[in-house]
């Protein structure tokens, strides 16, 4: 009978590791945590499978570096990145890399129960991850040409009056396109549109 899957939390900032593992742990979710990414590399060999959730900016080891390290190591389990608002371009960086997930900070308890969960449901069946790719699919076709555009400066992490200036329009005539994308794709933030994005992008 295999184990309960436990979660492996890192995070330089001891306040985040404690905060975390306490609303885990009252979800009845098991959880490790670590300072570092190097504290964490040393316990991979015996470690209990299940997710890990690691910061982006640490010393040392950043996230994306360790996200690298673990691909390079043969560590299967899914990865849930935290970012800051400045980090998004280096989440990109980061799906790109493979991994399951980023929550943006200040995040809720529920965003981050629900990442977990969710990457933790997606490590027994890709079901739910076909029908969530499915239904971004299906908001992605009803964006127009225009927005189709916008949206994709949007993800490259460009600013509004860059985009405006790549497709030779205004910044405000791109402000419209950008609350369009939003609406229509269900996003709240940069980052949820990102994900959206890859999720459907997917092989």
């Amino acid at each position: 009978m295999p184990s309960e899957p436990v979660v492996h939390v890192i995070d330089d900032d001891e306040g985040v590791r404690d905060s975390l593992s306490f609303l885990l742990d009252c979800s009845e979710i098991a959880t490790r945590t670590y300072e570092s990414a190097s504290q964490f590399l040393k316990a991979v060999p015996t470690m209990e499978h299940g997710c890990i959730i690691t910061d982006v900016r640490m010393p040392e080891m950043n996230g994306l570096e360790l996200v690298a390290k673990l691909k390079a190591i043969g560590v299967t389990d899914p990865v849930i990145v935290i970012t800051g608002h400045a980090d998004v371009p280096m989440a990109i960086q980061a799906l790109h890399a493979g991994v399951s997930d980023f929550i943006e900070k200040p995040f809720s308890d529920e965003a981050i129960l629900l990442a977990v969960r969710t990457t933790l449901a997606r490590q027994q069946s890709r079901g739910e991850m076909e029908l969530e790719r499915d239904a971004i699919g299906k908001r992605l076709a009803t964006l127009s040409g225009r927005e189709r555009e916008v949206m994709e400066g949007l993800i490259e992490g460009k600013a509004n009056k860059v985009i405006a200036y790549d497709l030779e329009i205004s910044a405000r005539t791109v402000e419209v396109y950008r609350a369009n994308v939003m609406t229509k794709m269900g996003a709240r933030t940069a980052s949820e549109l990102v994900r959206m994005v890859m999720i459907a992008r997917l092989v």
